[in-house]
């Protein structure tokens, strides 16, 4: 595989501190053409946070770019914070944030939850969306969480999952999510930290087809895992705070009018392919494309080109 030819990180020429409540306040970042096309770029986890590479697949002479850290995780305050922080949350800071940057309309950007955030988002505004770029398609459906965190991804990496149930009893391994959830929640601040860095670990080492020992370690920091972990187990345990359990399928109907790509590799064990295939059936207006030799991060090369072609071709079209 050759490394995909992405746009350097452009640096931010503008910086916010937004307060969305009265517990939270949120980071936001400006990069790119000010008077650019404006494309909002969201971040995976829920709690992973922005990061540079995230600033690589626009061309930063054609586009505006907004990237903002979501309630509790990266540079958002308060940190690791639960309370206040749902799907609904989220989707109104976007508002929040579109409205105090003067735009009309927006393209929306993310992978993962991400992908599931953007959706939600778009099925709430299609008015504010001038095209969707969905990668590592997850729609919070309960058996989507069941696959990675109790039986699925578990048969295919079996030593990384034997790692993640470790910090578990054998007696509360039934049902690991609400088990993590005891501990990432409780008093017993050991024990949180502890399976706050195995549920992050588990993650950084299924998703990606190749092995990745540098995000091992960078997610192995204690801070981000911490945010990553709760912020995470937080929404999964309420099913994204969401109203059914197909609810973005349910409601994809509101997308007719958007255009879209949706990019999936095919080897993806975080969100299996057919999260990508249900959707694009639900959402006919959108390309699917399917990376041959990619699991699901968005740096692997497959899945950078085809994040690149995406922007690229809605680059000079009109919002």
């Amino acid at each position: 595989m050759t490394e995909a030819r992405l746009y350097p990180a452009p640096t931010p020429y503008a910086t916010h501190r937004l307060r969305v409540s009265d517990l939270h306040e949120l980071h936001v970042e400006e990069c790119g053409r000010p008077d650019g096309k404006p494309v909002v770029i969201l971040h995976g986890g829920p709690g992973a946070g922005i990061s540079a590479p995230m600033r690589r697949f626009h061309d930063p002479d054609a586009y505006r770019l907004i990237l903002f850290d979501q309630r509790g995780c990266g540079r958002s305050t308060p940190h690791a914070e639960l309370r206040e922080n749902t799907t609904a949350d989220l989707v109104a800071d976007m508002e929040v944030i579109r409205r105090h940057l003067g735009i009309e309309r927006w393209q929306v950007f993310g992978g993962s939850w991400g992908a599931c955030l953007g959706l939600a988002y778009a099925e709430a505004h299609p008015d504010r969306v001038s095209e969707l770029v969905v990668r590592g398609t997850f729609m919070m459906r309960r058996r989507e969480l069941h696959w990675f965190y109790q039986h699925g991804a578990s048969e295919i990496m079996p030593e990384a999952f034997e790692r993640f149930v470790a910090p578990i009893p054998e007696a509360e391994r039934g049902d690991l999510m609400s088990a993590y959830h005891r501990r990432l929640t409780g008093e017993d601040r050991d024990a949180m930290h502890r399976c706050a860095t195995a549920w992050t670990i588990w993650e950084a080492e299924t998703i990606s087809l190749l092995p990745d020992p540098a995000r091992v370690a960078a997610w192995s920091d204690p801070d981000y895992a911490l945010a990553f972990a709760r912020i995470e187990n937080h929404y999964f345990m309420h099913g994204g705070f969401l109203d059914r359990d197909d609810q973005l399928l349910a409601g994809a109907a509101a997308l007719a009018d958007i255009p879209g790509v949706i990019i999936h590799g095919r080897y993806d064990l975080c969100t299996p392919l057919a999260n990508a295939w249900d959707l694009h059936r639900a959402w006919p207006r959108a390309e699917l494309r399917i990376v041959d030799d990619a699991g699901h991060a968005m740096t692997e090369p497959g899945i950078a080109r085809e994040l690149r072609r995406a922007t690229d071709l809605y680059r000079d079209q009109a919002v």
